[in-house]
């Protein structure tokens, strides 16, 4: 590659000093996960509503500061896809990218290797700010795809709610691929998902980034869209581009040309993006914790989403129509399309994600 990551773990690969990093970024976690928002609160408001609105679905903002309109939800169960964690009520979209998400799915099984995919969170029925877990998924148009492969049979509602997530990463090891977990088929995925053209980015852990950039051999046209990020070694996350005629959409800056694989990749490798805050002057005044979100600081339409009428119920707004979700929960699995690759991969630990503004 253009860049030394040899001389990158020379300095900042101590084994101590990754378990510190991984203790630190767990750490932040928990405390993010069990903070409550206030009822009056921007994530506190959204997270409380169970159904989207009625009309037109329009996608108001942008990723990390927004809500939405006339959401539509993925079914849980489709012949290769099963919707995960599925009491979060967090499986609605644009409808643009729901129908991605099956399209996906069933181009994964036929393309890929891959049997189907499994979902994760997409948005909550308004979109808007979530009490826990993302900073963006706001406006409809981001998904989170897990890196374990949809078993060949239907989960149950606690299966999914406990299936644990298969990190891609060494223990102990710093921004380390585990060459026990990761197969030529996540590779093939993932470029499967930047070549759709809706598709703007895919933002995966750092080591998955590398592992590609090193070793993909294939076209790396669409490899620029894989963007290095915290945590996302369980776990991909799916960003696609305002669709046509969504006027309210702020759209994100283009991805910048080339494959990625350049400085902007090893800085991931520096301790710049792992270094804790530096101390505060003797003397200075502590800074102020953070203030909540309110909903007046979101785009002004978003508090007339949050007093729009709702939809009849959830199988109203199911993508596909009323009866998609409970003629798709009935269904038979798939078969898994066979892996060229052997074994899947176990069930490992729940990774150290960490959110962040993407």
């Amino acid at each position: 590659m253009a860049f030394g990551f040899a001389q990158a773990f020379r300095t900042f690969g101590k084994l101590t000093l990754a378990g510190a990093i991984g203790a630190s970024l767990a750490a932040g976690d928990v405390g993010a996960e069990q903070k409550t928002p206030s009822p009056g609160s921007a994530k506190g408001q959204f997270g409380a509503v169970s159904l989207p609105t009625q009309g037109p679905a329009q996608p108001i903002g942008f990723y990390a500061k927004g809500c939405m309109t006339g959401a539509v939800a993925l079914p849980t169960d489709g012949p290769t896809w099963e919707a995960m964690r599925l009491s979060r009520n967090r499986r609605w979209g644009n409808p643009a990218t729901i129908a991605l998400l099956e399209r996906f799915s069933q181009d994964a099984a036929k393309y890929a290797g891959w049997p189907g995919i499994l979902v994760g969170d997409i948005a909550q029925p308004r979109g808007g700010p979530m009490p826990s877990g993302h900073a963006s998924h706001q406006i409809g148009l981001d998904a989170d795809i897990w890196l374990t492969p949809m078993p060949a049979r239907r989960m149950t509602a606690e299966e999914r709610e406990d299936l644990p997530f298969t990190s891609m990463l060494q223990k102990n090891k710093f921004l380390t691929i585990d060459p026990k977990v990761w197969t030529e088929s996540h590779a093939r995925l993932l470029m499967l998902a930047a070549s759709y053209p809706q598709v703007e980015r895919i933002f995966v852990n750092p080591a998955i980034k590398k592992k590609m950039c090193d070793t993909w051999t294939g076209d790396r046209t669409n490899l620029g869209k894989l963007r290095p990020e915290y945590g996302h070694d369980s776990h991909f996350h799916i960003r696609i581009k305002c669709p046509p005629g969504a006027a309210g959409c702020t759209p994100q800056a283009p991805v910048a040309a080339g494959d990625g694989c350049d400085k902007s990749l090893a800085w991931w490798f520096t301790p710049a993006p792992w270094a804790p805050p530096k101390p505060p002057k003797p003397g200075a005044k502590p800074p102020k914790p953070p203030r909540e979100m309110m909903v007046s600081d979101l785009p002004k339409a978003c508090a007339a989403v949050l007093d729009a009428a709702s939809v009849a119920s959830m199988q109203a707004a199911t993508y596909g129509g009323p009866s998609a979700a409970s003629v798709l929960a009935a269904a038979p699995a798939a078969v898994p399309a066979a892996d060229a690759d052997g074994a899947l991969p176990d069930v490992g630990p729940v990774p150290n994600d960490k959110p962040a503004i993407q």
